[in-house]
Parts: C-alpha cells; sequence; structure tokens
C-alpha cells in the first residue's frame, strides 16, 4: 500500500493536483517554525550561559547597599564574590553631554563570562584583561560616537574626570532593561566616591555576583533565599536575567499570534483544496471500485498520501522557518542583548506535527467522501450527499485546530481567548459580509452586463464567495492595523502632547542647590523652575497590615509594593492634576495624602485608608484623604502619593524639576551639566525614542511573520477560485458557446473579483479601525478620532489584489475553445 501510495504522490505532485494544499501546509509549518526556532535559541543561551549572562553562578540583587555579611558568607564558604552597581548619570566631553548608564565594577569581574574592548570606534575587539584602572573609563560604541571621544579624550562624570582608556564593544552580563538601552560606561569602584553621584535619593541597583563549586553555590543559595528583605532578589541559573525573559516572552506573545492567524487561514486553504482534489477524483476512485478495491482500502490509499505529502510539507516548511528565523534574530537581536546558540531540534518536531496534524483534521473529512464513493458513480454522476461520519469529521477538525491554537500558544487562557477571538470575528466578518454581498446582488439590475453576470456568479456560490472575503479580511485586518492604524495612534498621542511640553527633566538635584540653580535660571533668561522634594518610601503597611508582593495577584501591583515610591509634599495642587474623591489638603498640616487614582485601583487603596511608609528606617503614617487624577501627556513632575506639609520634611530628600527647552537652545542643557555635575538630565525625547526603537523593532518583526498570514491568506483565496474553477470554467464554455464575446465574459470575471475584494478590504477598514479605537480608548487611553483612510486603503487594496490573482488564475479559460473545455469536463 506505501509503494502504491507515493506513486499516487509523486503523480498528483506533477499533475499540479496537491499545489496548494502543499504551499498552505509550508506556510504554516513556516510561520510557526521560525518563530519556535529563534525562541528555542534564546531558551538555550538563558539554560546553558545563564551564568554569562549573570556574571556568575548566582547574583544577589538590592535597590540599597548591601551589608558586609553577604560577601563574608560567600568567602566562608570557599566562594568568589564581586559587587557591581548600576544607575544612570551625565557624561560629558567638551561642550557636550550625553545621559548615560554608569556601571561600577570591581576587580575580579566578571566571574563568569567577558568583557570585549576595542583600541577606537569601529576596531576588532579583544577580550579585556582586569578592569578599568583608577581614573579610567570604558565608554560603549553608542556613547563614544554621540559625544565624539576617541581613546585618550577626557571624559566628564559628575565631580570627576576620567581618561577613556577603550571602546566597550561586548559585555556578557549587559542585560535588556531600560537601563541597557543606554549607551554605557564602566569606571573602577574606587573611583565612585569622588563622583559625587549617589546621594540620598539616588536610585542606584547592587548586584553581589558570586561563583564558585556547584555544591557550594546551592548551599549559599539556600542561606540567602529566607535572609531576603524588601527590594531584595536572587538570580539564579534557573531564573537568569528576568527582565530578558520579559521583554522575550512578550515578544514571543505576539509572534506567536502573527503565525496562529497563519495557521488558521492554512486550515481553510486545506479543506478547500483537498475538497477539489476530491471532487477531481471521485471518477477514479469509482473505477476502482468497480475493479474489486474495498472502501477501507481506497482510504488507506489516500490517507498514506496525504500523510507523505504532510512530512514532506512539513521538512520543506521547517527549512523555511529556519532561514526566517535568521531574520527575527536580526530584527530582534538587540532586545535579546547576547550572542544565541544554535537551536535545537524540538521546533522540527513541533512542525512536523502541525503540520500532520492540520492536513489530517482537515483533509480527513472530504477524504471519507472518497472511501464511501459508489460504483454507480461510473454511470451516474448524481452522489454528492455527506454522510453522518463526514459531518463528525468535520467537527473533529475544528476541535484539532482548537486544541492546535491553544498548545501554540502555550497558555490556555490566552488560547481559549485567541480560538474565542478568531471564531466570534470569522463570525462577524462572514454575517456583514452576506448582507454586502445581498446588497451588491439588489444593484445589479441598474448596471451593465458585465456587472449583473459578475454578481450573479458570486450569488451562484455564495459559501465560497464568503471564505474567499473572509480569508482576505482577515490578513488585510492585520496589515492595515500594524501600518495606518498604527500611524493613527500614534499621531493621536503625539497632538495629545502640548507642543511645549517639558522634553527635560533634571534629577539628583540637592537642597543645597535650590538657590544656585534658581539664579543660573535666571542668569540664562529663562523662568523660575519648578522644584519639587522627592524622598524614596516604601510601602509596608495598609490599615496596620504589612503587605508584600505575594499579597497581590496583578503583575503590576507586585512591581509597586516590591520598590520605593518617590513621595513628595506640596500645599498647592500640581497643574495637570485633579481631584476626583475627598478634598485637596492644601495648608493643613494634619497628616494625610493624596493618591493618584489610578495606583488606588492597582493597589485595591480606598478614601480613609491608612498607609504606612519607610522611610529612612523610620515610619511615616496618615490616612488617605484625597484621590487625583493625573494628566500624564503634559509631561510635567507627577507623583503617586503626595503628603501634607509637616509630614516629610524632616526626611532626606532630593529635587527634581522638568522645563521645557526649544532646539535652538540645546547648549543650555550642557552648560547646566557642566556648572552642576551631579544633575541628571534627562531628555525625554531621545529617550521615548529609544523605546520607539524597540517598538518598532517587535512591530517589524510582528508585521514579518504575518506576512505569513498574508500569504495564507492568497493562499485560501486561490484555493477559492480552484474549488470552483471547473464550475466557471464550464459556465464560460457554455456562455462562448451561446454567443458570448471575450469582452463581456472578461468584464464579468473582473466585476466579480472586483467586488470580492471590494468587500473584503472595506471589511477589514472597518475592523482595523474598530480594534485601534478600542486599543486607544481601553489599553492607552488616547482620545483617538478614527479617520476613514483605512476603509478606503483597504477597499481599494483589496479589490486590486483580488482582481488580480483572479484574472491571472482565470484568464487562461478565456484562451481555450469552448468545446475542449466540454470536453475536459465530461
Amino acid at each position: 500500500m506505501f509503494p502504491l501510495s507515493l506513486r499516487m504522490l509523486r503523480r498528483d505532485l506533477r499533475a499540479g493536483e496537491l499545489g496548494l494544499l502543499l504551499v498552505a501546509l509550508i506556510v504554516a509549518v513556516a510561520s510557526l517554525t521560525s518563530v519556535g526556532f529563534f525562541t528555542d535559541r534564546v531558551a538555550q543561551a538563558l539554560k546553558y550561559e545563564a551564568n554569562q549572562l549573570l556574571g556568575g553562578d548566582v547574583v544577589l540583587v538590592a535597590d540599597h547597599p548591601l551589608g558586609p555579611e553577604w560577601r563574608a558568607e560567600a568567602g566562608r564558604r570557599g566562594l568568589q564574590a564581586v559587587v557591581s552597581a548600576t544607575f544612570t548619570s551625565m557624561a560629558s566631553f567638551g561642550d557636550g553631554a550625553q545621559l548615560a548608564g554608569v556601571k561600577v565594577i570591581e576587580d575580579g569581574h566578571p566571574l563568569r563570562g567577558a568583557i570585549r574592548l576595542a583600541p577606537g570606534l569601529n576596531q576588532p575587539d579583544a577580550p579585556a584583561k582586569g578592569i578599568p584602572a583608577s581614573g579610567e573609563v570604558w565608554l560603549d560604541e553608542r556613547l563614544a560616537s554621540a559625544l565624539g571621544a576617541r581613546p585618550g579624550d577626557v571624559i566628564g562624570l559628575g565631580a570627576s574626570r576620567f581618561r577613556m582608556a577603550a571602546v566597550l564593544s561586548f559585555e556578557s552580563d549587559r542585560g535588556a532593561n531600560f537601563f541597557s538601552l543606554l549607551p554605557r560606561l564602566v569606571i573602577n569602584a574606587v573611583d565612585l566616591p569622588a563622583t559625587g553621584l549617589v546621594q540620598p535619593g539616588s536610585r542606584v541597583f547592587y548586584r553581589l555576583h558570586v561563583a564558585g563549586a556547584p555544591a557550594a553555590v546551592a548551599a549559599f543559595e539556600s542561606w540567602a533565599k529566607p535572609r531576603l528583605q524588601r527590594g531584595e532578589s536572587l538570580e539564579t541559573v534557573d531564573n537568569a536575567r528576568p527582565e530578558v525573559r520579559t521583554v522575550l516572552d512578550r515578544s514571543e506573545r505576539f509572534l506567536r499570534f502573527a503565525a496562529m492567524l497563519a495557521v488558521v487561514l492554512a486550515a481553510v486553504a486545506v479543506g478547500l483544496a483537498t475538497r477539489r482534489f476530491v471532487e477531481r477524483h471521485l471518477d477514479g476512485c469509482a473505477v476502482m471500485r468497480c475493479l474489486g478495491a474495498r472502501q477501507p482500502q481506497l482510504m488507506r490509499l489516500f490517507i498514506g498520501e496525504f500523510v507523505l505529502l504532510g512530512l514532506v510539507a512539513g521538512l520543506v516548511g521547517c527549512l523555511f522557518g529556519f532561514g526566517v528565523q535568521f531574520v527575527l534574530a536580526g530584527l530582534l537581536g538587540s532586545l535579546v542583548g547576547f550572542p544565541l546558540p544554535a537551536p535545537g531540534g524540538w521546533p522540527v518536531v513541533h512542525g512536523l506535527a502541525v503540520s500532520l496534524l492540520l492536513l489530517l483534521g482537515f483533509a480527513l473529512p472530504p477524504l471519507i467522501r472518497l472511501g464511501q464513493v459508489p460504483t454507480l458513480r461510473v454511470l451516474r454522476r448524481e452522489w454528492n450527499g455527506m454522510a453522518a461520519r463526514e459531518g463528525l469529521a468535520w467537527a473533529a477538525g475544528a476541535l484539532v485546530l482548537a486544541g492546535l491554537l491553544v498548545a501554540i500558544a502555550r497558555d490556555w487562557l490566552l488560547g481559549v481567548w485567541v480560538v474565542g477571538g478568531f471564531a466570534l470575528a470569522f463570525a462577524g466578518y462572514g454575517f456583514v459580509a452576506w448582507l454586502a454581498l445581498g446588497l451588491l446582488g439588489r444593484v445589479r439590475a441598474v448596471a451593465g452586463s458585465g456587472w449583473r453576470y459578475g454578481i450573479a456568479a458570486l450569488r451562484r456560490r455564495p459559501v465560497a464567495s464568503l471564505v474567499q472575503v473572509l480569508a482576505l479580511a482577515m490578513g488585510l485586518t492585520a496589515l492595515l492595523l500594524l501600518t495606518l492604524v498604527r500611524g493613527d495612534l500614534l499621531a493621536n498621542w503625539k497632538q495629545a502632547t502640548p507642543f511645549d511640553a517639558p522634553n527635560r527633566f533634571v534629577i539628583n538635584i540637592q537642597p543645597d542647590q535650590l538657590d544656585p540653580l534658581r539664579r543660573f535660571f535666571s542668569d540664562a533668561g529663562r523662568g523660575q523652575p519648578l522644584l519639587q522634594p522627592m524622598i524614596r518610601g516604601r510601602l509596608v503597611a495598609v490599615n496596620g497590615r504589612a503587605v508584600g508582593p505575594d499579597d497581590y495577584a496583578d503583575d503590576r501591583a507586585k512591581r509597586l509594593v516590591d520598590r520605593d515610591f518617590n513621595l513628595s509634599f506640596d500645599t498647592r495642587l500640581p497643574d495637570g492634576n485633579s481631584v476626583v474623591a475627598g478634598q485637596w489638603h492644601g495648608e493643613v498640616r494634619t497628616p494625610q495624602f493624596s493618591v493618584e487614582q489610578g495606583l488606588a485601583e492597582t493597589l485595591g487603596l480606598a478614601m480613609g485608608d491608612v498607609l504606612s511608609f519607610e522611610i529612612a528606617g523610620n515610619r511615616s503614617e496618615a490616612r488617605i484623604t484625597s484621590l487625583r487624577k493625573l494628566d500624564w501627556d503634559s509631561m510635567r513632575v507627577n507623583f503617586f502619593v503626595i503628603a501634607a506639609p509637616g509630614m516629610l520634611e524632616s526626611y532626606p530628600a532630593s529635587y527634581i524639576t522638568s522645563f521645557y527647552l526649544p532646539p535652538a537652545q540645546m547648549d543650555f542643557a550642557n552648560r547646566l551639566v557642566a556648572a552642576f555635575p551631579n544633575f541628571t538630565v534627562i531628555d525625554v525625547a531621545a529617550v521615548i525614542g529609544q523605546i520607539q526603537a524597540m517598538v518598532d523593532q517587535l512591530i517589524g518583526a510582528v508585521q514579518f511573520v504575518f506576512g505569513f498570514a498574508v500569504v495564507a491568506g492568497l493562499v485560501v483565496l486561490f484555493g477559492a477560485l480552484q474549488s470552483t474553477h471547473d464550475e466557471r470554467e464550464k459556465e464560460l464554455a457554455i456562455l462562448r458557446t451561446l454567443g458570448a464575446r471575450n469582452a463581456q465574459l472578461r468584464a464579468a470575471l473582473l466585476a466579480e473579483f472586483g467586488a470580492l475584494g471590494l468587500v473584503a478590504g472595506a471589511l477589514a477598514g472597518v475592523g482595523a479601525t474598530g480594534i485601534g479605537w478600542a486599543l486607544g480608548h481601553f489599553v492607552f487611553k488616547l482620545p483617538y478620532a478614527p479617520s476613514g483612510l483605512p476603509v478606503l486603503v483597504g477597499a481599494l487594496a483589496g479589490a486590486a489584489v483580488v482582481m488580480l490573482a483572479g484574472w491571472i488564475g482565470t484568464r487562461r479559460l478565456l484562451l481555450r475553445p469552448p468545446l475542449a473545455s466540454l470536453r475536459a469536463l465530461g
């Protein structure tokens, strides 16, 4: 049976009977395996190179200086230990200044992994030998290029000056958080005190890197876990680089969603292509039945052929996916932040499984017809019924697809939402498309003959027409959402920010620098800056009950409770704030807090709740007396929690301010940093630009994977056209025999395809606009104003694509003699 199935597969492939089916499977497998290969490479790097990503075998991370007992315990167990610190500050050279991530390291760093240096920009690098000498600094390529600095130049950092010794080209433990997005410089730990950059209120992260024998490391980890305090965490080889995992998990979720759409459309294409295959093989199966073949034999024969086809398509799709994953690695490589090893073999197994499941799930129902074809089919072509078993097989195929989508999502809740979302989208699009096609049929009486014939053809094949509309509409919706609607969202976001909104934030201002800073602004002819105090405090109790990350299920709430809040005090209600509950405290010196409304909702806080903050080892407690709504688009300094006067003045504080700096006055920021070296001036536009660049990378990768969905949509379109190809060929042959001219038939075909594309494209434009409005209103909280451009572009693009594809698939029918067509169709 296997040799016969193999011969049939070769024959049908040469005859082009399985072309669309093969393409649909290859697209589905390639879309999934491209994501699978890429994520597998990341997973392997996180698993087998985790200690290099950590710079040790285990790392203790804290938002405060670590006590000496941690290092002492590591030494007592025979382990190596070094401390590193990271924070942001301004680096200057000449008249220029640049916000940079500062990394402070000790001798021996990194304990695992490597640092590579180059003698200059765009020159070959080599492993670093040691750390920067005292008085020296390493600048990465981005920072050196931004400042125009070269090795040997003097770089300003805080109150100190350093000689640039080399260009930093690689750090194995750099990570993938906001700090790693900034240009980087590295200094020796002995030089940190002289810079004067670490002041009360400074946000610095400290890391104790530990390495040694596995048993000793495990013992140290067991000793350390029960002693962790608030703001402290352990990173091990099992959970290395949580920020990398978070970024990649979110990226993978988007990529897998894009791949899911390709799989759904490929499933539709498989069903359509198999349907045509079965209809063209019914006569052959009837002849085989006459020659003695039994129904089970026919089923085994064709199932064997399709299993072989699934394996071939799976292998080819895996090859395409392997090549495509290099593109994804290029698009998302900078988000990962470290070299990726070669992928493993599991994505190949998954790809083959997906190919076979899709094929058997959506090809088996039509194949049942081949196994049940009667011998009378040779003489009478009247059997077209669908057996009960075929209906059950279609239901089983739908369940297989649903299970496959849940498995692809790797999250049952997300998978269920995706399955439900696709089902609702298909149902909604299908209902609207059915109404639209019905309305088009009503206007055919007032149109030309070509339009009338084209619309009549659509109404004769309602199921095939709906399938074509659905397939193209889903693909176009994804493209419009990621192009035009995304652009509208960004434009609305930019319009929501006033043109003169503050674009520079200054932090690390010390109390004794307030008057000099005011004079500096006055001497420069600028208005007085609004200087607001900022006190670091940690929420430790609500209504007398201790709270911690484990008390909250929401991830954002966990992060907020586990970090220090930036508290402030003021008598004046800040600009851009409005009280939505309670009353602003004003000059009243009774202890009380005003809390931002969104924070209250996240943490489950209400009016009258008593909050306890731990500040510099002391507790400050007061009741919530007002809730505020903040206008974050104003880009002003905002605080989640503001205390009444008299509560926080005695605690260590730094100050923060913001101002608008016109493009023509950029030198003001450089002079400010030169006059106050400890200040950190944050260029909001540059930071947003860096974040936008990261988001654009992810969108580029998602759009690339969505390309598979578009190809799958086109395969469905061609499959739907091919499924009615024989019927259309017969219709055209009869019309030509009755005297219809080629020009009339050409007009009818283009009208049919144009109407299909117009409905699908307009539907996609409306759907993309609706999704964009929902994202802007509910997710991004933007006053999104939908435009009609997506609908117009979608309708025109849909009409053009379908007309082109349809004409390519049917133009040769007009060149074929009518008698030849009728004879070929029997």
